[in-house]
Protein backbone atom coordinates (compact mmCIF):
# COMPACT_ATOMS: atom_id res chain seq x y z
CA UNK A 1 0.00 0.00 0.00
CA UNK A 2 1.28 3.36 -1.24
CA UNK A 3 0.10 6.21 1.27
CA UNK A 4 0.47 9.85 0.86
CA UNK A 5 0.32 12.25 3.84
CA UNK A 6 -0.27 16.37 3.15
CA UNK A 7 0.40 18.51 5.61
CA UNK A 8 -2.38 21.98 5.35
CA UNK A 9 -1.03 25.19 6.48
CA UNK A 10 2.04 27.01 4.21
CA UNK A 11 2.27 23.64 2.05
CA UNK A 12 -1.10 22.67 0.61
CA UNK A 13 -1.92 26.49 1.05
CA UNK A 14 0.19 29.69 0.67
CA UNK A 15 -1.17 30.89 3.60
CA UNK A 16 -2.37 29.56 7.41
CA UNK A 17 -5.44 28.69 7.35
CA UNK A 18 -6.25 28.83 11.49
CA UNK A 19 -4.51 32.21 11.62
CA UNK A 20 -6.34 33.61 8.75
CA UNK A 21 -9.90 32.51 10.14
CA UNK A 22 -9.26 34.31 13.46
CA UNK A 23 -8.78 37.11 11.17
CA UNK A 24 -11.72 36.52 9.19
CA UNK A 25 -13.36 36.45 12.71
CA UNK A 26 -12.24 39.68 13.58
CA UNK A 27 -13.49 40.98 10.13
CA UNK A 28 -16.98 39.82 11.03
CA UNK A 29 -16.98 41.29 14.78
CA UNK A 30 -17.20 38.02 16.14
CA UNK A 31 -14.38 38.49 18.71
CA UNK A 32 -12.95 41.39 20.46
CA UNK A 33 -10.97 42.56 17.61
CA UNK A 34 -7.71 44.56 19.30
CA UNK A 35 -7.00 41.59 22.03
CA UNK A 36 -8.09 38.51 19.75
CA UNK A 37 -5.81 39.99 16.83
CA UNK A 38 -2.70 40.17 18.77
CA UNK A 39 -2.94 37.04 21.19
CA UNK A 40 -3.61 35.53 17.20
CA UNK A 41 -0.42 36.82 16.17
CA UNK A 42 1.22 35.79 19.45
CA UNK A 43 0.36 31.98 18.75
CA UNK A 44 1.18 32.32 15.24
CA UNK A 45 4.82 33.71 16.23
CA UNK A 46 5.51 31.08 18.65
CA UNK A 47 4.20 28.13 15.95
CA UNK A 48 6.86 29.43 13.81
CA UNK A 49 9.37 29.47 16.22
CA UNK A 50 8.54 25.70 17.66
CA UNK A 51 7.38 27.23 20.72
CA UNK A 52 3.58 26.60 20.95
CA UNK A 53 1.37 25.66 23.50
CA UNK A 54 -0.72 23.62 21.50
CA UNK A 55 -3.39 23.37 24.74
CA UNK A 56 -3.19 27.18 25.41
CA UNK A 57 -3.52 27.44 21.68
CA UNK A 58 -6.57 25.91 21.49
CA UNK A 59 -8.37 26.92 24.41
CA UNK A 60 -8.14 30.16 22.41
CA UNK A 61 -9.14 28.92 18.97
CA UNK A 62 -11.80 26.69 19.61
CA UNK A 63 -13.54 29.04 21.86
CA UNK A 64 -15.22 31.27 19.10
CA UNK A 65 -16.73 27.87 18.12
CA UNK A 66 -18.45 27.48 21.89
CA UNK A 67 -19.60 30.95 21.98
CA UNK A 68 -21.86 31.03 18.41
CA UNK A 69 -24.93 29.43 17.20
CA UNK A 70 -23.57 26.27 14.63
CA UNK A 71 -25.78 27.73 11.88
CA UNK A 72 -23.88 31.03 12.28
CA UNK A 73 -20.45 29.31 12.15
CA UNK A 74 -21.31 27.87 9.03
CA UNK A 75 -22.41 30.29 7.63
CA UNK A 76 -19.24 32.38 8.06
CA UNK A 77 -17.29 29.03 7.30
CA UNK A 78 -18.58 29.28 3.76
CA UNK A 79 -17.82 32.54 3.41
CA UNK A 80 -14.20 32.13 4.45
CA UNK A 81 -14.08 29.49 2.29
CA UNK A 82 -14.73 31.15 -0.64
CA UNK A 83 -13.12 34.31 0.04
CA UNK A 84 -10.11 33.43 1.78
CA UNK A 85 -9.13 30.47 1.06
CA UNK A 86 -9.77 29.48 -1.91
CA UNK A 87 -7.15 32.24 -3.20
CA UNK A 88 -4.68 30.50 -1.20
CA UNK A 89 -4.38 27.01 -3.02
CA UNK A 90 -1.79 27.52 -5.51
CA UNK A 91 -2.21 25.21 -8.66
CA UNK A 92 0.78 23.23 -8.20
CA UNK A 93 -0.61 22.28 -4.76
CA UNK A 94 -4.09 21.25 -6.87
CA UNK A 95 -1.78 19.68 -9.37
CA UNK A 96 -0.12 17.22 -7.07
CA UNK A 97 -2.35 15.97 -5.27
CA UNK A 98 -4.42 15.02 -7.79
CA UNK A 99 -1.51 13.41 -9.27
CA UNK A 100 -1.04 11.26 -5.95
CA UNK A 101 -4.53 11.00 -6.05
CA UNK A 102 -4.52 8.97 -9.45
CA UNK A 103 -0.95 7.18 -7.88
CA UNK A 104 -1.64 6.09 -4.55
CA UNK A 105 -3.47 3.51 -2.22
CA UNK A 106 -4.55 5.69 0.97
CA UNK A 107 -4.26 9.87 0.25
CA UNK A 108 -5.04 12.48 3.48
CA UNK A 109 -4.64 15.84 4.64
CA UNK A 110 -2.89 15.99 8.14
CA UNK A 111 -3.13 18.91 10.18
CA UNK A 112 -2.91 20.39 13.49
CA UNK A 113 -5.54 22.99 12.27
CA UNK A 114 -9.07 21.60 14.05
CA UNK A 115 -11.32 20.01 11.58
CA UNK A 116 -14.25 22.48 11.52
CA UNK A 117 -11.89 24.83 9.11
CA UNK A 118 -10.17 22.44 7.76
CA UNK A 119 -12.60 19.95 6.42
CA UNK A 120 -14.31 21.44 3.38
CA UNK A 121 -10.27 22.80 2.58
CA UNK A 122 -9.55 19.08 1.81
CA UNK A 123 -12.61 18.30 0.12
CA UNK A 124 -12.12 21.15 -2.29
CA UNK A 125 -8.63 19.80 -2.86
CA UNK A 126 -10.71 16.18 -3.48
CA UNK A 127 -8.65 14.60 -0.32
CA UNK A 128 -11.28 12.08 1.25
CA UNK A 129 -9.45 11.64 4.54
CA UNK A 130 -8.40 14.13 6.99
CA UNK A 131 -6.80 13.80 9.68
CA UNK A 132 -6.97 16.88 12.35
CA UNK A 133 -7.57 17.92 15.49
CA UNK A 134 -10.39 17.38 16.46
CA UNK A 135 -13.27 20.17 18.36
CA UNK A 136 -15.40 18.53 21.34
CA UNK A 137 -18.63 18.50 20.59
CA UNK A 138 -21.98 17.67 22.92
CA UNK A 139 -25.06 17.31 21.61
CA UNK A 140 -23.72 19.25 18.04
CA UNK A 141 -22.52 22.14 19.77
CA UNK A 142 -19.17 22.96 20.24
CA UNK A 143 -17.41 23.00 23.79
CA UNK A 144 -14.39 24.91 23.29
CA UNK A 145 -12.30 22.31 24.22
CA UNK A 146 -10.12 19.38 22.19
CA UNK A 147 -11.17 16.03 21.88
CA UNK A 148 -8.63 13.31 21.91
CA UNK A 149 -4.86 13.84 20.86
CA UNK A 150 -4.17 17.43 19.21
CA UNK A 151 -2.87 16.48 15.93
CA UNK A 152 0.40 17.95 16.51
CA UNK A 153 4.07 17.84 16.74
CA UNK A 154 4.40 13.94 18.14
CA UNK A 155 0.65 14.01 18.03
CA UNK A 156 0.53 13.67 14.22
CA UNK A 157 2.23 10.22 14.64
CA UNK A 158 -0.44 9.04 16.98
CA UNK A 159 -3.12 10.41 15.52
CA UNK A 160 -1.96 8.88 12.04
CA UNK A 161 -1.32 5.45 13.68
CA UNK A 162 -5.06 5.41 14.97
CA UNK A 163 -6.27 6.41 11.69
CA UNK A 164 -3.86 3.62 10.06
CA UNK A 165 -5.40 1.35 12.20
CA UNK A 166 -9.35 2.26 11.70
CA UNK A 167 -7.71 0.94 7.94
CA UNK A 168 -6.24 -2.36 9.03
CA UNK A 169 -2.61 -1.82 9.09
CA UNK A 170 0.43 0.27 10.03
CA UNK A 171 3.27 2.45 9.44
CA UNK A 172 5.80 0.07 9.32
CA UNK A 173 3.44 -2.28 7.29
CA UNK A 174 3.09 0.04 4.56
CA UNK A 175 4.85 -0.20 0.81
CA UNK A 176 5.63 3.44 0.77
CA UNK A 177 4.49 6.57 2.66
CA UNK A 178 5.10 10.33 1.63
CA UNK A 179 4.99 13.26 3.56
CA UNK A 180 4.93 16.85 2.07
CA UNK A 181 5.54 19.46 4.92
CA UNK A 182 6.68 23.01 5.43
CA UNK A 183 7.27 23.18 8.93
CA UNK A 184 10.19 22.33 11.62
CA UNK A 185 7.08 21.20 13.88
CA UNK A 186 6.52 17.92 11.49
CA UNK A 187 10.08 17.08 12.18
CA UNK A 188 8.54 14.06 14.21
CA UNK A 189 6.94 12.54 11.57
CA UNK A 190 8.71 13.79 8.61
CA UNK A 191 11.26 11.30 10.58
CA UNK A 192 8.87 8.36 9.93
CA UNK A 193 7.67 8.23 6.62
CA UNK A 194 9.96 6.74 4.06
CA UNK A 195 9.59 9.57 1.97
CA UNK A 196 9.74 13.29 3.66
CA UNK A 197 9.36 16.52 1.05
CA UNK A 198 10.04 19.70 2.38
CA UNK A 199 7.76 21.82 0.51
CA UNK A 200 8.38 26.11 0.88
CA UNK A 201 10.16 24.55 3.87
CA UNK A 202 10.81 27.45 6.89
CA UNK A 203 14.56 27.85 7.74
CA UNK A 204 14.69 25.00 10.43
CA UNK A 205 13.49 22.60 8.02
CA UNK A 206 15.15 23.86 5.47
CA UNK A 207 18.49 23.03 7.30
CA UNK A 208 17.52 19.34 8.00
CA UNK A 209 16.47 19.27 4.57
CA UNK A 210 19.60 19.76 2.83
CA UNK A 211 21.74 17.81 5.98
CA UNK A 212 19.51 14.75 5.02
CA UNK A 213 19.30 15.23 1.25
CA UNK A 214 15.71 15.38 1.52
CA UNK A 215 13.87 16.83 -1.69
CA UNK A 216 12.96 20.60 -1.51
CA UNK A 217 10.19 22.08 -3.42
CA UNK A 218 8.25 25.33 -4.35
CA UNK A 219 4.60 24.97 -4.93
CA UNK A 220 4.53 28.59 -5.18
CA UNK A 221 7.27 29.52 -7.34
CA UNK A 222 7.29 28.65 -11.29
Amino acid sequence: MKLVLFDLDNTLLAGDSDYEWGQFLIAKGAVDGPDYEAKNKAFYEAYKAGGLDIYAFLAFALHPLATHPRAQLDAWRAEYIETRVRTMIPQAARDLVRRHLDEADLVAVITATNSFITAPIAQELGVEHLIATEPEQVDGRFTGKVAGTPCFREGKIVRLGQFLEAHDTRLDDLDTSWFYSDSHNDLPLLEKVRYPVAVDPDPLLRARALERAWPVISLRQP
